[in-house]
């Protein structure tokens, strides 16, 4: 169920944009890669990408089963 709230909410949840940052570490970088070389990398990205997106749907049960404990203990 709350897998579902989640996966509900989750397009209400703004998209970060790229840091300027990264921009600057990560254009560059890619301009000097190999075809072959920036599908490995824009793989790589993904990973990156589908690992945070684990975390946060983690962290989102975690503080959903917490804030559920605190309303349990206030009712007592």
């Amino acid at each position: 169920m709350i897998d579902a709230m989640y996966n509900y909410r989750q397009g209400e949840i703004n998209s970060a944009e790229f840091s300027e940052e990264f921009n600057k570490l990560c254009i560059p970088f890619e301009d000097s890669l190999s075809e072959e070389q920036i599908d490995i990398f824009h793989k790589i990205l993904d990973c990156v990408s589908e690992t945070a997106s684990a975390e946060m749907r983690a962290a989102y049960k975690v503080g959903f089963k917490d804030g559920a404990e605190m309303m349990r203990e206030v009712m007592e």
